[in-house]
């Protein structure tokens, strides 16, 4: 039996201001995305796309890119 490996990625929600809902992207897997009408269904859509992108990596014996440390954080500018 395979052990499972847990896996962290950082995951970014964005308002879908046309259609509503939320937008989630993955910074770290080029190209992964999702949508969700609530932030949960997001949340659960981007899950399966990341394990759906992962598998596709393991299948081309691609490596599975791993994140150790991420850091986000806020700015405010002047601007005129």
């Amino acid at each position: 039996m395979l052990k499972k490996k847990v896996l962290q990625y950082t995951v970014f929600y964005e308002v879908d201001s046309e259609d509503g809902g939320f937008v989630v992207s993955v910074p770290l897997l080029p190209g992964c995305y999702s949508q969700g009408e609530t932030l949960e269904d997001a949340e659960t859509n981007i899950k399966e796309a990341i394990g759906v992108y992962l598998l596709s990596l393991k299948k081309s014996r691609e490596p599975i890119p791993t994140e150790d440390k991420s850091y986000q954080g806020v700015v405010q500018i002047a601007f005129a």
